[in-house]
């Protein structure tokens, strides 16, 4: 268990919501190379922020999202589809949830904890998501990297959480299904838990987060008092 956390604060993209649930709402149109499309658009949107962000060249994770799916039709030879890009780019707007998402913030909720949303995504693409998911209710703060137009990992991300929520970092509890996230947020000061959904190795990073859970079914567990 980890003691003495006021808040929780999650990543949004593979933590709370389900960034493969777009190639699959276009599965008729993918066929087998939806998998495919999935790393691959996900991949190249990681490194396009990350890279944007050592340049000091910000532009909105919209415009890096939809790069990025430029580049995945292209190395799979689907950018003749106009049609095809136009609907993943919608459904990356309001992704699902993963199963456990509505109960595991509930609990937390009602055990008096603060919780947040901070993410790379743009303030529009976080809106449309919560709203599509019906969790408006489920957070005291969704926050942006817009705001200080840069990415993760830069430490002014990560202390917006503390600046919003007005909780010590050394009591909010940082979750993320993104190990390179993760490390990130301990090395800034918080207590970070890794929900490693999709069974990877261990990062060699600075920071080393406190936890490892499976998915989110676990965090509980670990904040709340029994």
């Amino acid at each position: 268990m980890l003691s003495g956390a006021r808040a929780c604060v999650f990543d949004a993209y593979g933590t709370l919501f389900d960034f493969a649930s777009a190639a699959a709402g276009c599965a008729g149109d993918l066929g087998e190379k939806a998998g495919a499309l999935t790393a691959l658009w996900r991949d190249r949107q990681l490194q396009y922020s990350w890279l944007r962000g050592l340049q000091g060249r910000y532009v909105p994770f919209w415009q890096v999202t939809g790069d990025a799916l430029d580049y995945a039709l292209d190395a799979l030879d689907l950018a003749h589809d106009g049609a095809l890009r136009g609907r993943l780019m919608h459904l990356y707007r309001t992704l699902g949830t993963f199963p456990e998402v509505p109960e595991v913030l509930g609990s937390l909720r009602r055990a008096g904890f603060a919780t947040a949303i901070l993410s790379n995504g743009s303030p529009e693409m976080l809106a449309s998501a919560v709203s599509g998911a019906g969790l408006e209710a489920a957070f005291d703060a969704v926050l942006s990297v817009d705001e200080v137009k840069t990415y993760k990992p830069d430490p002014r991300v990560y202390q917006l959480a503390p600046d919003r929520l007005g909780v010590p970092v050394e009591r909010i509890a940082f979750v993320s299904s993104n190990a390179w996230d993760a490390h990130a947020a301990a090395a800034f000061g918080m207590p970070a838990i890794w929900c490693n959904r999709y069974g990877q190795r261990r990062e060699r990073l600075p920071g080393e987060p406190e936890r490892e859970i499976r998915t989110l079914v676990d965090l509980p567990a670990l904040l709340l008092p029994r």
